[in-house]
């Protein structure tokens, strides 16, 4: 598969479209080869402690669906550190948008980046609803209009979900705490 080539799989809403992310989410990056070093560590530090805070709570039986989530963003993490550490010396430079020229695994040359200061590949694109903006709306009136703009890899699908399934479960997953507390309040209250 060739830099920005297309895969329509369902019409114009599933697209398969590769492309290699220079940084972190959205292709934001931080300065050059030292903001990618800094990245990098900062991911390896991250699954550090998830690693940690994972084992942790499996080691306490913690809530089953806490569980799922944290194992989804710890998973999503490793997935994106691999695909860092690891691209830019397997691969060769695959060129621009415009060149269209594939990586080569294993090239005979040089690969393109050094340990840690690889890309990350993105490949899914989910075009859901486009259009245009109307003409009177401020500041974007006129210009093209695409939800669900980002490209992103299963990686990225996977933190996500779990980070979704922390925000909206967190009280059924944080209530032993507070179910705990209360029962240590309660024979206190009695005495008195």
């Amino acid at each position: 598969m060739f830099l920005g080539q297309d895969i329509y799989v369902l019409g114009n809403w599933f697209i398969i479209h590769f492309t290699e992310n220079y940084g972190m989410a959205f292709g934001w990056e931080f300065a050059g080869k030292f903001g990618k070093l800094g990245l990098s560590v900062f991911r390896i530090l991250a699954i550090c402690a998830i690693g940690w805070y994972l084992f942790k709570i499996t080691k306490e039986k913690e809530k089953t669906g806490l569980i799922i989530s944290i194992s989804l963003i710890f998973a999503g993490a490793i997935g994106n550190i691999i695909d860092s550490a690891f691209y830019g010396l397997i691969f060769s430079e695959s060129g621009n948008f415009f060149s269209q020229t594939a990586a080569t695994i294993f090239p005979e040359s040089v690969s393109y980046g050094t340990f840690l200061h690889g890309r990350v590949v993105d490949m899914l694109y989910f075009p859901i609803i486009q259009g245009y903006y109307p003409n009177w709306f401020p500041f974007l009136g006129g210009q093209e209009f695409v939800f669900f703009r980002p490209v992103f890899n299963i990686s990225d699908s996977s933190i996500s979900i779990g980070v979704f399934m922390l925000i909206i479960f967190q009280k059924r997953y944080f209530t032993k705490q507070e179910e705990e507390e209360e029962e240590m309040l309660d024979p206190v209250a009695e005495d008195l």
